[in-house]
């Protein structure tokens, strides 16, 4: 991945206020190139103690991603008032931008 995208992820990620959810697709369709795939690559890729809000990027269908930090991600989102309803989905009020 070019270092430009990554910035470009970084900083659309960065800029997500808290108690608000976005999606891959989303973080993509705001960068110059990026897929969804590409910025689930950016946040596996992550160095540690980098403090981005990476727990506030949701799939499409506004559920949490299948991946082994997913129990912490929604201990976060709880944290924040994101409650997931009993299909596990975020409630679209919460989508941000």
């Amino acid at each position: 991945m070019k270092a430009a995208l990554r910035e470009q992820i970084h900083t659309i990620i960065a800029e997500i206020p808290p108690g608000r959810v976005t999606t891959y697709g989303r973080i993509a369709a705001m960068t110059e190139g990026g897929t969804p795939r590409l910025v689930a690559r950016a946040l596996r890729e992550l160095p540690a103690g980098h403090g981005l809000p990476w727990f506030r990027i949701i799939t499409a269908s506004r559920k949490l991603a299948d991946h082994p930090g997913a129990a912490e991600q929604r201990e976060r989102l709880a944290a924040e008032g994101v409650l997931l309803d009993a299909r596990g989905r975020a409630p679209a009020s919460l989508m941000w931008p």
